[in-house]
């Protein structure tokens, strides 16, 4: 008699070794698509990041990278269509539509599941931004498939599943979750969380037209004024190339007038941990961490930062990090490249003062 086989056991804390067949209408999924972020004819940088992550997914699943845009200006869809190319797409989804004009959550749902449902990606990737946390969420609900938000991490599995990685538990665990029974599998990304990638003048891909077919008279939502964001006091964090940033360890919000101050000297933007916020000594649009804004700067300065996982998650991804405390063992200096163990109410007034001396000097040599 045959002694029967019996599958190894799953490895500690992950799953079966052995292979699972994906189902036979799994196969019709195909390629890594991202849903480009397009606002009166702008396109938001981290479409751009996420299409630079989805190239390295596709290699890795051996399939094409596609770029999904969509609005009513023909000369701004075939500029993002080019610039979508020049970042590692192969292809563009273009949809036009005068119903396309200004985002509104009915129309574009609509059409980015009209044409999911057409072509079927395997991965559809969003930007977690404002427009497209509302997005990703009534297209995945939609589609009735999964959704990750708010992702750190994207990688392809040895099955050639989506891991995707988000903090949990308030911040104090990353997860890596996987959608294994339904297509197609989505996730989001926050901004400057990935990286720019480099853009390849010159490439090119083709380009595949989406008739949406809206009729405005059936769309119930109508759009009465756009009020842009850099019209408004709000501030600008992600792409800011130095910030300075406050935490508990100032003492007061009296003493949080400093990091303005050097902030001021560098012309920099400035920010604050979540306590900050709860406290009342900064606005939440300032706020710094997983749940507030995550930076890339290529100068991070924290005064008075512990430095959890949650603010950790927020800057990480800085190029320098100059961290002050006055406890030698604060989390924070485990990842900040250059840590300074003093009191920040002390050191921040000298610091904006001898930034300014410089700053002085270099102008006066030019």
């Amino acid at each position: 008699m045959a002694e029967e086989k019996k599958p190894a056991p799953p490895a500690a804390g992950g799953r079966a070794n052995t292979k699972k067949e994906l189902p036979e209408h799994f196969k019709a999924y195909k390629h890594v698509w991202v849903a480009v972020e397009i606002e009166h004819g702008q396109v938001h940088p981290v479409s751009y990041e996420l299409l630079g992550e989805g190239r390295k997914l596709a290699d890795k699943r051996g399939v094409e990278l596609a770029a999904v845009v969509m609005g009513d200006d023909r000369a701004s869809l075939e500029d993002a269509a080019v610039a979508c190319f020049e970042y590692g797409a192969d292809c563009v989804y273009l949809a036009q539509d005068p119903a396309l004009a200004h985002y509104r959550n009915e129309t574009a749902t609509r059409v980015l599941t009209d044409i999911v449902n057409t072509y079927k990606p395997e991965i559809l990737l969003l930007g977690a931004t404002n427009l497209g946390r509302d997005l990703a969420g009534s297209v995945a609900t939609t589609l009735l498939t999964g959704l990750t938000a708010d992702c750190t991490e994207l990688a392809i599995d040895e099955e050639g599943s989506l891991a995707a990685t988000r903090p949990t538990f308030g911040g104090s665990l990353l997860c890596t979750i996987f959608t294994l029974n339904f297509r197609p599998q989505m996730a989001t990304v926050r901004p400057r969380v990935l990286a720019m990638p480099e853009r390849e003048a010159g490439r090119t891909g083709r380009i595949v037209e989406f008739a949406p077919g809206l009729v405005e008279d059936d769309i119930v939502t109508k759009v009465l004024d756009f009020i842009a964001d850099r019209d408004s006091d709000k501030a600008q964090l992600p792409y800011a190339d130095i910030v300075v940033a406050g935490g508990l360890g100032l003492g007061s919000a009296e003493n949080f007038q400093l990091i303005r101050e050097l902030a001021g000297v560098l012309g920099a933007e400035y920010g604050g941990s979540r306590p900050l916020v709860q406290k009342g000594w900064i606005t939440s649009d300032r706020q710094i961490g997983q749940t507030g804004k995550t930076i890339r700067p290529k100068l991070y300065i924290a005064a008075g930062i512990s430095g959890a996982i949650q603010h950790r998650v927020g800057v990480e991804g800085a190029d320098v990090i100059v961290a002050i405390n006055t406890d030698p063992n604060a989390p924070i200096f485990e990842f900040a490249h250059l840590g300074i163990v003093a009191d920040a109410v002390t050191l921040l007034p000298a610091l904006s003062q001898a930034f300014a001396r410089r700053l002085r000097v270099n102008r006066l040599a030019s």
